[in-house]
């Protein structure tokens, strides 16, 4: 199976009739059909330990606040997967994986499979990101769980690699280091140079400026850990939200 990173953005692009939201229709319509969806969300942090759904039935999260109605109305009633949550538990070698029955499904999972797979008929279970290691330990985990691309399994990495909603604005440009550090990614992207991507905070004050708390970068590097040295990338929805929130999406396949 491909693997994707997709710059999710608000959490309206699920509902909105815009560009992105098109985008990741066209997408899903593309994609062979996976035996079950993998997400990794930038909305389920975790502290000393990662998780892996395992429920049966996994709940709508609306881990929001402020939106318009319409946005509180929406599901997304896929099953869950519990048999690849225990798989993907015991891919895991490098640190113990509990399984999880409280989470669900956050909506950096649900606003871009809403649009993607809309029927919801596709198993879907999410890994929780350790916010208490550092970098390299999720890329070095994304490339633990190659195997599971083998057994079919649709490996989705949701954030953004710029996300400063300190200095959102509407209606304007992306602001120049925004743009600067975007394009740095894709450029270390394009050459294969994952540890360069890793090690994204030796670029110092415009990396604090792109992430001011990384936690919507992490699921990139899980992303790249995936890929095969015969895969090839793609980019798609290339643009800014907000001026400070780039939504530039990968598929590597």
């Amino acid at each position: 199976m491909p693997c994707m990173f997709v710059g999710h953005g608000s959490p309206m692009n699920a509902i909105f009739d815009n560009t992105f939201r098109k985008t990741w229709q066209a997408v899903g319509k593309n994609l062979p059909r996976p035996k079950a969806i993998l997400s990794i969300s930038a909305h389920w942090l975790t502290r000393n330990g990662t998780k892996v759904t395992a429920m049966e039935k996994p709940r709508t999260i609306y881990d929001f606040t402020g939106f318009p109605k319409e946005l509180y109305e929406q599901t997304y009633a896929a099953p869950g997967a519990p048999e690849f949550a225990s798989q993907t538990q015991q891919l895991v070698s490098s640190v113990n994986v509990s399984l999880d029955f409280g989470w669900g499904l956050d909506h950096g999972t649900w606003s871009v499979l809403l649009p993607m797979f809309p029927r919801a008929d596709i198993p879907v279970y999410q890994l929780s990101i350790d916010y208490d290691r550092p970098p390299q330990f999720h890329y070095d985990l994304g490339k633990e769980l190659r195997e599971l691309r083998q057994q079919g399994v649709l490996i989705i990495g949701s954030g953004n690699i710029v996300h400063n909603l300190f200095l959102m604005r509407t209606g304007e440009k992306p602001y120049d280091w925004a743009l600067e550090f975007d394009q740095k990614i894709a450029e270390w992207i394009e050459k294969g140079n994952h540890q360069a991507i890793v090690d994204f905070r030796n670029l110092g004050e415009l990396a604090s400026m792109a992430q001011p708390t990384y936690d919507h970068y992490l699921p990139l590097l899980y992303i790249l850990g995936l890929q095969h040295d015969k895969d090839k990338t793609e980019f798609f929805n290339v643009d800014f939200d907000l001026s400070s929130v780039s939504m530039r999406s990968i598929l590597c396949r």
